[in-house]
C-alpha cells in the first residue's frame, strides 16, 4: 500500500511527494525545495521514516518543480525521471528563475525520459505514467490504479487548472488532457503540483473549467 508524506516549499509553494511502501522504498515528486532548512526537512523525513530513495520524478519543468533536484540527485546518487519534452524548460530553469528574484542551483540534465503508459516501479509499487501536455509542452501526471491515487503536476488543480499562458502552453491541448484525467475513477485522490488534494469526481462535478467541456 502506498504512503505518502507531502510538503510544500519555495515561494512559488510547490507541493513536494515522498511516495512509499511497505518495502521502505521510495520516489521523490516535483523536489521544490530550495533552501537549507527545506532541504534538512526533506532529508529529515527521509531519515525518520527509514526510506530509501530510488528515483526523482518531475512532472514537468518549471523552476519551481525542479528546485531542489540537484540536491536529490546529489544527497541520494538517484537519477531524474521527466518527459523529454521539457528538457529546454530544466534546462533553463535558474534563469527563469531569476526573473522572480529567485537564485536557485541549476538542475542536473534528466537522465531518463518517461512517455504515455510507460511505469515506475519502487517497491512492491507502480505509478503508471499519463502524458498530459498543456501546462507544458511535457507535462505528465502519475497513477496507481490501485492505491486509487493521482499525482497531478500543475495539470489539474483543486477547483482550477494549469495556466497556459507560458511558453509551451496550450489551453486546448490542456483541456484534451483532462479529459482524459476525467475518464478516471471518481473516488481517484488526487495530489496536486499547488494548493490542497482533491478527487476526480469533485472535480468532475464542481471545477468550472472541466464542466464547461465535458
Amino acid at each position: 500500500m502506498i504512503k505518502i508524506l507531502e510538503f510544500q516549499f519555495n515561494p512559488v509553494e510547490v507541493n513536494t511527494y515522498i511516495v512509499y511502501d511497505e518495502t521502505s522504498e521510495c520516489v521523490i515528486i516535483d523536489a521544490g525545495c530550495c533552501n537549507k532548512g527545506e532541504n534538512e526537512m526533506l532529508q529529515k523525513a527521509i531519515t525518520v521514516n527509514n526510506l530509501k530513495p530510488s528515483k526523482l520524478i518531475s512532472t514537468h519543468g518549471h523552476f519551481d518543480h525542479v528546485m531542489g533536484n540537484s540536491f536529490v540527485c546529489e544527497t541520494y546518487k538517484i537519477s531524474t525521471y521527466m518527459n523529454k519534452n521539457d528538457l529546454g524548460d530544466v534546462e533553463r530553469a535558474a534563469s527563469h528563475a531569476s526573473y522572480f528574484d529567485i537564485n536557485i542551483i541549476q538542475p542536473p540534465v534528466p537522465q531518463n525520459f518517461i512517455n504515455d503508459g510507460d511505469e515506475i516501479k519502487f517497491g512492491n509499487s507502480t505509478l503508471k505514467i499519463i502524458f498530459t501536455p498543456g501546462h507544458t509542452r511535457g507535462g505528465i501526471c502519475l497513477y496507481s490504479e490501485s492505491d486509487k491515487l493521482l499525482f497531478s503536476g500543475d495539470t489539474l488543480f483543486a477547483g482550477s487548472i494549469g495556466r497556459t499562458d507560458l511558453p509551451g502552453g496550450d489551453y486546448d491541448v490542456l483541456i484534451n488532457s483532462l479529459k482524459k484525467l476525467m475518464q478516471l475513477p471518481d473516488d481517484t485522490n488526487v495530489f496536486c503540483g499547488h494548493g490542497p488534494r482533491t478527487t476526480i469526481g469533485y472535480e468532475k462535478s464542481t471545477n468550472p473549467f472541466i464542466t464547461e467541456v465535458m
